[in-house]
């Protein structure tokens, strides 16, 4: 996502299994999550830190890219992992981690995951750490605000002196700063949500695919107002750990594969919704 770096929540992780998985179930754990059978060779001699499985690293929830439905974990990014272990052989497995692990690499360095998928804007700063896929989607930011606040623009919010939010750390927060506003931080994008219920803000600034999300709601949809979207030329994509170079190649594969047989489009239809204009 446009995050970059935070989460703010106590250490821990917890695995679960995705709907694309064939084992069911959900299971809570502390710390480590890897365990089982010990690292291994997916197909093609792709390495894998558990015999078996895909480890996923992310930061829950982000929907539409990853959330929980039904004791699974899913959303548009799961599902394109999920296309990257089936070519692989192997069964992805999602480990739910603090986010600040994310622009470091930490969890890929210390062998916990095999990639990290969470909505990630791919960055300069980033790059120093971990190793990009291609991107696989364009991002950009919205302003959503509450109906009475008659705020449609951020030159509205200065305007009107209306107070702003944004996700702690990601790049929403980032450009709103950059543009001369102190936001409110909040932690996850479900807190970010709250700030507007409850009046803590009067606007924020957040992925525009999560405010899409959001407004299916139709409580969400008669107390808020989508305001200008702001373009601001990011792309996501998947990250691994430096100089693996297997993982990425397929990775890379899989997201191209999928945009050239259709599947990329069901999936973006699936999850997000229509097409963009100008994109098959």
């Amino acid at each position: 996502m446009s995050r970059t770096a935070a989460g703010r929540r106590a250490r821990r992780t917890r695995t679960f299994v995705t709907a694309g998985a064939t084992v069911a179930g959900l299971l809570l754990a502390a710390g480590c999550s890897s365990g089982g059978d010990g690292p291994g060779e997916a197909a093609g001699g792709v390495p894998v830190v558990e015999k078996g499985k895909l480890t996923t690293c992310t930061h829950l929830p982000y929907p539409p890219f990853q959330f929980e439905q039904g004791g699974k974990v899913v959303g548009f990014d799961v599902a394109l992992v999920d296309l990257v272990a089936k070519n692989l052989k192997v069964e992805q497995k999602i480990l739910d981690t603090p986010f600040e692990n994310f622009k470091t690499g930490a969890f890929l360095n210390s062998g916990e995951c095999d990639l990290a998928a969470a909505g990630m804007t791919i960055t300069d700063e980033r790059k120093k750490n971990v190793d990009f896929s291609v991107p696989y989607f364009d991002a950009t930011q919205a302003l959503l605000a509450t109906k009475k606040s008659g705020v449609t623009t951020l030159a509205d919010v200065k305007a009107k002196n209306a107070k702003l939010g944004a996700q702690a750390e990601t790049t929403g927060e980032s450009y709103a700063t950059s543009q001369g506003f102190d936001p409110v931080a909040f932690e996850s994008s479900d807190a970010v949500l709250n700030g507007l219920r409850t009046g803590q803000v009067d606007a924020v600034v957040i992925d525009y695919p999560v405010v899409q999300g959001w407004l299916k709601d139709k409580a969400n949809a008669d107390a808020f107002a989508l305001g200008e979207n702001i373009e601001t030329g990011e792309q996501y994509g998947f990250s691994v750990k430096k100089g693996n170079t297997k993982l990425l190649a397929a990775i890379d594969k899989a997201i191209k594969d999928a945009k050239a047989d259709g599947t990329y489009d069901k999936l973006y239809e699936q999850w997000i919704g229509p097409l963009p204009q100008g994109q098959s």
